[in-house]
């Protein structure tokens, strides 16, 4: 294989590992290994599955991964220091908008009548309802994947939406997304909250049900980013550009055809990516009701502040909660488009 010419704008480094968490949206990082996109940039890219996002945190922030997919809050919560030391981190691409599922067990579906409907309110109410009236007597026992996330956030609005008290008339806990449909089959939990194909996978064994989604109380926010370390985008501009360009050439031939969007699937079901998880679905589906999860198409990449507020506010109150101060600037600089814009002259 020849290898790229090394001139003022080749990556500074040949050799680079990503992490990704077990998700339909590690798609693009896998697109451009697999079909080659890294290469075409002058990168020879390793994926390494992490199980976990403290896990995955913990290794970007410790310059053993040099970036990775992250849930689109991580990035603002490391710079602030919020679960760990603080760690300046930035999101300079956007990996997928949309893709969150709340599912209930059946059996709590079927008793309190939490069902999809077009409004999240009804299943919330409906949920709510019934643990004012009869209940069960204990509190359910609902996951998100972790504290600063999307899926937290979502969940407690949810909630809130059926008069439900998040800290009050359930028990919040964290677990990583592999271990949700096993933990909702072995009781273990009574419900969660999740990207994708978790929620359809626990559909499809019969264990679960989707009650709502994501996308229904946050329409097109960021769920998963890209994220590197902002030393680490100093110290390697043309790096992270090279990155930048092969995820943009990832995500314009996933959006070009549904026969793509088929292959990526069959890239998606190898061992080392998400195995059999992905066994229920015949494709990656693009922006389908009622998910809507957008892995590709003009602009789901590119980051703003603005599209970051949604999950800001509530990052801004723990830590005013806590005593901090929050800095504008800071979220600013963490979902600038600058480094994007500048790699793909947007």
């Amino acid at each position: 294989m020849s290898h790229p010419q090394h001139h003022a704008n080749s990556p500074e480094l040949e050799r680079i590992t990503l992490g990704f968490v077990p998700l339909l949206d590690a798609a693009l990082l896998i697109v451009a290994r697999e079909r080659g996109c890294f290469t075409a940039q002058g990168l020879d890219v390793s994926l390494s599955r992490e199980n976990a996002w403290a896990t995955l945190r913990d290794k970007v922030a410790a310059g053993l991964l040099d970036g990775a997919q992250m849930l689109a809050p991580m990035p603002l919560a490391m710079s602030l220091g919020l679960g760990r030391a603080p760690c300046e981190t930035l999101a300079p691409a956007l990996l997928s908008r949309n893709g969150n599922t709340i599912t209930l067990s059946t059996s709590l579906s079927q008793a309190s009548g939490a069902t999809l409907a077009s409004d999240p309110a009804d299943s919330a109410l409906a949920l709510g309802n019934w643990l004012r009236g009869q209940g069960s007597g204990k509190r359910p026992r609902l996951a998100m994947v972790y504290p600063y996330s999307c899926q937290h956030y979502q969940l407690r609005e949810w909630l809130t939406l059926g008069d439900i008290a998040p800290d009050r008339d359930v028990e919040l806990v964290a677990l990583p997304p592999p271990r949700m449909v096993e933990a909702l089959r072995d009781g273990q939990i009574d419900g969660f909250c999740a990207g994708e194909p978790w929620g359809t996978l626990a559909r499809h064994c019969e264990v679960g049900r989707l009650v709502t989604t994501g996308a229904q109380l946050w329409p097109n926010h960021p769920e998963k980013v890209l994220g590197v370390t902002r030393s680490w985008a100093q110290r390697y501009p043309a790096t992270l550009a090279a990155l930048l360009r092969a995820l943009r050439d990832a995500g314009e031939w996933l959006y070009a055809s549904p026969e793509h969007r088929r292959k990526a699937l069959e890239w998606l079901a190898l061992p080392p990516y998400l195995d059999r998880s992905v066994r229920h679905l015949q494709t990656l589906a693009h922006d389908e009701a009622p998910i809507h999860q957008q892995l590709c198409g003009p602009d789901v990449l590119r980051p703003t502040p603005q599209a970051a507020l949604h999950f800001a506010a509530p990052i801004v109150k723990q830590l005013e909660e806590a005593g901090g101060r929050f800095d504008p600037a800071l979220l600013a600089a963490c979902y600038s488009p600058v480094h994007f814009d500048a790699a793909t002259h947007h």
